[in-house]
């Protein structure tokens, strides 16, 4: 039995954080510049059942019985034994590396699933198609995230930008003409699982103020949609800007993530916003090509840790 390797692209929230997980819709594209691998290596002279998980990204080196049932690579692993019937693993070592950087928005819990799951299925020779992929890497999300919306494991299990709406069929569409987003990180590690929950908290306060908020983002949504469809993404600036103000009044912004923005739209970005949830992560902006790198400049003079620059395309 042959080692196998898999891997899996970050993700960016176009539009619709928040939102999404109350019914709205949602944007998301992959980031294919950081990704998540997993390799699964046979032992030969292990005991069946003997699994060793290494993850050196965070410090990680244990057996797999030592694991909580509730850490995210044994519910990964049990997944795809449970889909496969398979109550006994080969003896083999799985090692997960990330360049996504964790709590940042780019998706990284759910690229480290879709590897990781992938791999093993690829290892125990039956490979799984995306639709099952994305729906064991989102019981992991649930782990991660609490009430996860299912946007992360979809767009990286896909490796195609999404319009998602919850407990509906998963959507690509066509993107009439490429973009491109310029991503700056805080360097603000916040789990995204948090501020789902106070924006849980708040919609349950004043449902009427959070359903307006919501209904608000999902306009902007499907406006982006249409621009992009046709397009015009020199449309989606203005959007970027009315999204970012609307997750302001959520409460998932920051002084640095405003900082950025307001940095990047006087560099000359078309708009911007922050991306995923919020309280540090990442923020994107929408940039022409040739002014990329010098909005890329500004926002790590103004104090983001990564930069990325990333093409948006069919």
């Amino acid at each position: 039995m042959p080692s196998f390797t898999a891997s899996a692209p970050g993700k960016i929230i176009l539009f619709g954080e928040h939102a999404v997980v109350y019914g709205q819709p949602a944007i998301a594209a992959p980031v294919a510049q950081v990704r998540a691998t997993a390799t699964v290596t046979p032992e030969l002279r292990g005991n069946a059942g003997a699994v060793r998980i290494l993850a050196p990204g965070i410090g990680l080196d244990r057996r797999l019985d030592e694991l909580d049932s509730t850490h995210a690579l044994v519910a990964a692993i049990e997944g795809v034994t449970a889909s496969l019937g398979i109550s006994r693993l080969p003896a083999c070592t799985l090692k997960v590396t990330s360049t996504i950087p964790v709590a940042s928005g780019l998706g990284s819990g759910a690229a480290v699933s879709v590897a990781v799951i992938r791999a093993l299925a690829g290892f125990l020779g039956h490979p799984l198609p995306d639709e099952q992929v994305s729906a064991l890497a989102f019981e992991v999300e649930k782990i991660h995230h609490g009430t996860p919306s299912g946007i992360d494991n979809t767009v990286v299990a896909y490796a195609k930008p999404v319009y998602f709406i919850k407990q509906q069929l998963i959507e690509t569409f066509s993107i009439s003409k490429p973009f491109t987003i310029v991503i700056g990180d805080t360097g603000i590690a916040t789990p995204t699982k948090e501020t789902v929950g106070d924006v849980h908290a708040g919609w349950q306060a004043d449902p009427q103020r959070y359903e307006t908020l919501f209904a608000a983002v999902g306009s902007i949504t499907r406006s982006a949609r249409q621009a992009i469809e046709q397009g015009r993404p020199d449309r989606l600036g203005p959007l970027m800007n009315e999204s970012h103000a609307l997750l302001v009044e959520m409460g998932v912004s920051s002084p640095e993530l405003d900082k950025l923005v307001r940095a990047a739209n006087e560099a000359g970005a078309s708009g911007a916003k922050l991306s995923g949830g919020g309280r540090g992560g990442n923020m994107i902006a929408l940039a022409a090509p040739e002014q990329a790198e010098q909005i890329a400049a500004t926002l790590q003079a103004a104090g983001a840790v990564r930069m990325l620059v990333t093409e948006v395309k069919g």
